[in-house]
């Protein structure tokens, strides 16, 4: 419920219609299901992370955007804490560390065949990224994930990837892109 509630962007009503449950449920569920995350994040590293829009996020961010979008594996494993997670919520896949992301990330890169392309926004106040990935034999490139940073100091500390792209729009991102 948090990942289509702060996440995805969907109103409450919405995501009470999606579970068939009240508006009211929905918002108590939420408060509920926040201040028990916020109990289990370490007190190190909550106050440490960039304020929002500075140079310190937006010079992650670049260099984010430019190991991806250039398949240097390498050097986007260099951008994250030596604890960093990668999710994908919904499904229970989980890396934590260097090795085990860029392990995972490598596999991936290799899977796709081709570069991603990412398209700046935002999601929970952090930087986020839409993916897209060229369509063979097209002049097209499609959604093909979110991606949700959480910064510590000048690192990466966790990248949240979502499969479902249904909540683009909600982001301000097209489901396709012209493929450059």
């Amino acid at each position: 419920m948090l990942v289509l509630r702060d996440v995805l962007g969907y109103r409450a009503g919405e995501v009470a219609g999606m579970l068939e449950t009240t508006e009211t449920a929905v918002n108590s569920l939420l408060r509920r299901a926040r201040a028990a995350f916020d109990a289990r994040l370490p007190l190190k590293g909550r106050d440490r992370a960039p304020l929002p829009r500075s140079k310190v996020e937006r010079d992650i961010a670049g260099s984010f955007v430019e190991t991806v979008e250039n398949g240097d594996i390498d050097g986007l494993v260099a951008l994250l804490t030596d604890d960093a997670w990668l999710t994908m919520p919904p499904l229970p896949h989980a890396y934590q560390g260097r090795d085990a992301i860029g392990g995972f990330l490598r596999g991936a890169a290799a899977r796709r065949g081709a570069p991603m392309r990412l398209v700046p926004t935002r999601g929970n106040m952090q930087p986020a990224f839409g993916c897209y990935l060229p369509v063979p034999a097209t002049p097209v490139a499609r959604a093909l994930a979110l991606l949700v940073l959480t910064l510590e100091d000048d690192a990466i500390s966790a990248i949240t990837w979502f499969a479902d792209t249904r909540g683009f729009p909600r982001f301000g991102l097209p489901s396709a892109l012209p493929d450059e």
